[in-house]
């Protein structure tokens, strides 16, 4: 029954090879997701009546893909394209955070920066693995939100913790997508 417990609960959460570029990038991925989950736990917590507010809305960073069914590879592009405006909202909330409060409370923002440079790596991991596209990795957003209009510091508020929960999901959807990526270049029989 032991094993059973410390068995992975889906193959996504399965050990992969982290000497192939892939494997790092899938370790990555999941780590940035992790870190992302904690960031906005920590950010409840700080903001305690956030757990009676959900904010609606629909996702923040949205992407089409050019065809139908999108190769591994343009999924991945997608991808990059999608973490670069995630990158670039997180460091519109660090700036907005910075302008309204100051310096926040000592873990959330050491996070929070963590968070944001272990962004930045993922970019450049995918960029290496885009070996056929030209891509960038600087933040792709302008911060120009209106996030203290009507609803003022509780709007501030809101607009990040819709931030934060695009992180986990972009986070997340790395991890699925440079997962496959890493099945289809390394072979299913190393994942």
């Amino acid at each position: 029954m032991a094993e059973q417990e410390q068995q992975p609960l889906t193959e996504l959460d399965a050990p992969v090879d982290e000497r192939s570029r892939t494997g790092r990038a899938v370790s990555l991925a999941r780590l940035l997701h992790l870190e992302c989950t904690n960031l906005l736990q920590l950010y409840k917590e700080r903001e305690t009546f956030l757990l009676d507010h959900t904010p609606g809305g629909e996702r923040i960073v949205t992407l089409s893909p050019d065809s139908e069914e999108p190769s591994t590879e343009e999924k991945v592009h997608l991808l990059h394209l999608a973490l670069r405006q995630c990158l670039g909202l997180l460091h519109c909330v660090i700036q907005k955070e910075q302008e309204e409060w100051g310096e926040l409370e000592a873990d959330y923002e050491t996070l929070k920066q963590s968070v944001c440079v272990r962004l930045q790596h993922l970019l450049h991991t995918t960029k290496d693995l885009l070996q056929s596209w030209t891509v960038e990795v600087t933040p792709d957003h302008q911060c120009t939100e209106e996030t203290d209009g009507p609803g003022g510091a509780f709007g501030l508020k809101m607009w990040t913790y819709r931030v934060l929960l695009e992180l986990i999901h972009w986070a997340g959807h790395a991890t699925q997508t440079l997962h496959l990526l890493h099945k289809e270049r390394v072979g299913a029989e190393e994942v």
